[in-house]
């Protein structure tokens, strides 16, 4: 138990990975560590994340050894100019205080320079964070402007490598690929300059490609096989060096003879390698495509914010906020950080996170949300959640984890690429020894060329690509709608719910009840009742006793303190006033305490019957008159539930209303089956329930009280209030509060497992076809790279067609 309380977690950024094996051994590796409870490595996202015991071990452990395993870790470097320094113990104590953040990987600072330079992880420590800690330790940071404009896109720096390497690896091979197509009868009309058809030319044009652009083939084969596995390096490597190799061979023994240059192989290799770069080029470009729905997030941001600062108001990088600051935003501006108003009114656009297009009115002591759009006065907020900590953060946090985290769908992929490339080695050997023994005896250049083609069309990259790709374009598709899956294993469960079990305040209902009924018995005074009721009931969070608090002190009467308060859950309260004791809430609470109710026109069942929720009050053991709210259905809830009818799911709404009231309200939506009178811990035994029925259970509440029910169900889906989305409490959180979501997310889960079926399948298919084709001669190495490298990038393009997805 301790050691679960003591976990943490941390998102490390790799690079040098080229198809599934290598991600497979990085989580291999990891996961023998003492300290690592669980670790993961998407390829598609590049990136780790690892679970582990910051007792046992260190995040600087873990970064060591993936690099031990031949991969790099990608990390950040800030620099800052320090102020308030003295000595050499002042620089040494900045030093100190940083290296000690989670996240920073090695700080100095320049007692002469009065500078800072940190090497960090941006996924577990902000430039604010290091700001503070500076701050803390009674110095000042501010982060140099020409260093820190923006951060490094990873992305962008290997699509240009790689860019590089593709146009100098054509200019070297074209001549190659010219020299090869001139041996063809139907291209006999094409010019070829002689210098071409001789060896050593083209060793020199070959050579270049195969160690310079080549060379991250060799090394990646090299780290696999030290560490005793085999990846998509080693394939293209052995295949290559085969037809490089056996060429220089051939070149060497053609010294002082007059043969030709049909048995070269030089272009082989040379055009070999240019398409599988360019393979690679398509792949970076498209992968990188694939997690605009972050970059979209992330725009959302405001870059800039004005702070009071030293009595000044100063414009800072929205990084170096702290929680604390007050934030002035002028209108039309966007929010930077999440806050409390201290002055000022205005209204602000929350569609971006809650999807309503009306601006919600705000003044003093109310919230507001980072990002959001303040549309008309000036703002002073009190800065409480920064960088990391806010709700926009929160949600990027969210679709990222989604988009790293793995389906179980995609074990088998892993299982299968964990075997592929040995298999495949020994099925090129084979196809070798049967050609050069039995099918062209003594041919050994016919037999090389046989063996690799076998090994290039087998890299099992499209393999590794299939899953991770459609996870990351689906969860970052439904982001854009709202809709945030906490896990690719969710993403993958959610297609497969049957029944959908909605809770009803908050989720069928608005949430908001109204005041709408107040009968007191004769014996007792209204007012004072009202008085005494508003009084016990203002202690409570309930909605339904903030509505009755409303409606009471809307209509003049002022409330005191209760002295004493109980809240009986599922039944109602109980509590002291003015010396008097109250009890409201429902029948069963009255029928405990031994209350005498007087109702001979069935009062109750009426106000029941026309949706409303009615309490019965007793003052002192005498019962004293009934109060009813009634919550106001969402415009939405109709349509909605509709749609998942439409969809084949079963609808239930589960409540802790009277039978009447629920009734009433799903009849209004449409719902057919209705629990009603449950208590907040009997929703999960009425999910468990229709489990054990056989049904895959969808729970929809509001991710507090239905926090049970939502645990036990296959899918918890948490309806997002803006402030708090219940990322903790729920699987899938809907932000936009809308049914429809839903029906949204269950149609992109099965959109989404659909389209990694089609990726496996192909993946699949084309390595069962492709192998026994190369083997049977009908295949030549050049026409299999470049089949290899178009079997990548069509999986990743197939998974990019889920971010067009309209609901």
């Amino acid at each position: 138990m301790n050691k679960n309380m003591s976990t943490k977690e941390t998102t490390l950024q790799i690079s040098g990975m080229t198809c599934a094996a290598c991600a497979i051994r990085i989580e291999k590796g990891l996961n023998k560590m003492e300290g690592v409870e669980k670790a993961g490595v998407n390829l598609a996202l590049e990136k780790s994340t690892v679970s582990y015991d910051p007792d046992i071990i260190k995040v600087t452990d873990i970064e060591k050894k993936i690099q031990d395993l031949g991969y790099g870790v990608v990390t950040e470097k800030a620099e800052f100019n320090l102020t308030g320094m003295t000595c050499a113990a002042c620089a040494t104590r900045i030093e100190k205080g940083l290296n000690k953040l989670p996240g920073v990987i090695k700080a100095n600072v320049n007692l002469a320079l009065e500078t800072g330079s940190v090497q960090y992880n941006p996924s577990e420590v902000s430039i604010g964070e290091m700001i503070k800690k500076v701050d803390d330790l009674g110095y000042g940071a501010a982060l140099k402007e020409e260093n820190n404009k923006e951060a490094v896109d990873h992305r962008a720096l290997e699509i240009e490598k790689q860019k590089g390497k593709f146009i100098f690896s054509v200019i070297l091979s074209f001549p190659l690929l010219w020299a090869m197509v001139s041996h063809f009868e139907f291209t006999s009309f094409i010019y070829l300059p002689d210098m071409f058809m001789n060896p050593w030319v083209q060793l020199a044009l070959a050579t270049p490609v195969q160690f310079v652009v080549g060379k991250q083939f060799y090394v990646g084969a090299y780290k696999a096989l030290r560490n005793k596995s085999a990846n998509m390096d080693v394939l293209v490597a052995l295949g290559t060096s085969a037809a490089y190799f056996y060429s220089l061979y051939l070149s060497i023994l053609s010294i002082g003879t007059n043969e030709g240059m049909v048995e070269m192989y030089f272009e082989t290799s040379a055009v070999l390698i240019t398409l599988i770069v360019l393979g690679k080029l398509f792949e970076a470009k498209a992968k990188g495509r694939s997690s605009e729905a972050i970059k979209k997030l992330m725009g959302l941001q405001a870059k800039t914010a004005i702070v009071v600062r030293d009595d000044k108001e100063i414009e800072i990088p929205i990084e170096e906020v702290v929680a604390g600051d007050i934030v002035f935003v002028k209108p039309g501006d966007k929010v930077p950080v999440d806050g409390e108003i201290i002055e000022g009114r205005s209204s602000l656009d929350e569609s971006m996170l809650t999807g309503e297009s009306v601006p919600v009115d705000k003044t003093v002591g109310d919230t507001v949300i980072g990002a959001t759009i303040n549309k008309n006065g000036f703002l002073k907020i009190k800065a409480t959640k920064v960088g990391k900590d806010t709700a926009l953060a929160q949600i990027i946090k969210v679709v990222e984890e989604a988009q790293g985290s793995k389906a179980p769908i995609q074990r088998l992929a892993d299982q299968i690429s964990g075997i592929f490339v040995p298999i495949v080695v020994g099925i090129a050997i084979l196809t070798f020894i049967i050609w050069f023994v039995w099918v062209s005896p003594g041919e050994f250049a016919v037999a090389l060329e046989k063996l690799i083609a076998v090994l290039v069309i087998a890299c099992p990259c499209a393999l590794g690509l299939a899953t991770p790709t459609s996870i990351m374009a689906g969860s970052g598709r439904s982001a854009e709608f709202g809709i945030l899956f906490k896990g690719g294993e969710h993403l993958e469960t959610t297609h497969r719910i049957d029944t959908v079990i909605l809770d009803k305040t908050g989720t069928v209902t608005n949430g908001t009840p109204e005041l709408t009924d107040i009968i007191v018995e004769p014996t007792f005074n209204e007012e004072e009742v009202l008085q005494l009721v508003g009084s016990a009931e203002k202690n409570s969070e309930h909605p339904l006793a903030q509505a009755i608090v409303e409606g009471i002190t809307n209509k003049g009467i002022q409330l005191t303190d209760s002295d004493d308060f109980d809240a009986i859950p599922g039944f109602g309260i109980k509590a002291v006033v003015a010396g008097k004791t109250l009890l409201i809430g429902t029948r069963k609470l009255m029928k405990e305490n031994d209350i005498i109710i007087n109702d001979p026109d069935n009062q109750m069942d009426a106000l029941e019957k026309a949706g409303k929720t009615a309490m019965l009050v007793a003052i002192d053991g005498v019962y004293a008159g009934i109060i009813a709210v009634a919550d106001t259905i969402k415009e939405t809830s109709k349509n909605a539930i509709s749609r998942l009818k439409e969809m084949g799911l079963k609808v239930i709404m589960i409540t802790g209303d009277n039978q009447q009231t629920a009734q009433y309200i799903a009849k209004q939506v449409g719902i057919d089956h209705v629990i009603a009178e449950v208590l907040p811990e009997g929703k999960a035994d009425e999910v468990k329930k229709l489990q054990q029925q056989g049904n895959k259970v969808a729970m929809v509440g509001d991710g507090i009280n239905d926090a049970p029910a939502l645990a036990v169900a296959e899918i918890g889906m948490a309806i997002g209030t803006g402030t708090d989305v219940a990322m903790e409490a729920a699987d899938v959180t809907l932000i936009r509060g809308d049914l429809n979501s839903i029906a949204d997310a269950i149609y992109m889960s099965k959109k989404t497992i659909r389209n990694i079926k089609q990726n496996l399948f192909w993946a699949f298919a084309y390595n069962a076809l492709g192998v026994p084709v190369a083997a049977l001669g009908f295949l030549a190495p050049w026409l299999a790279g470049a089949a290899m490298a178009f079997s990548s990038v069509s999986v990743v393009l197939n998974a990019l067609r889920l971010q067009k997805v309209k609901l």
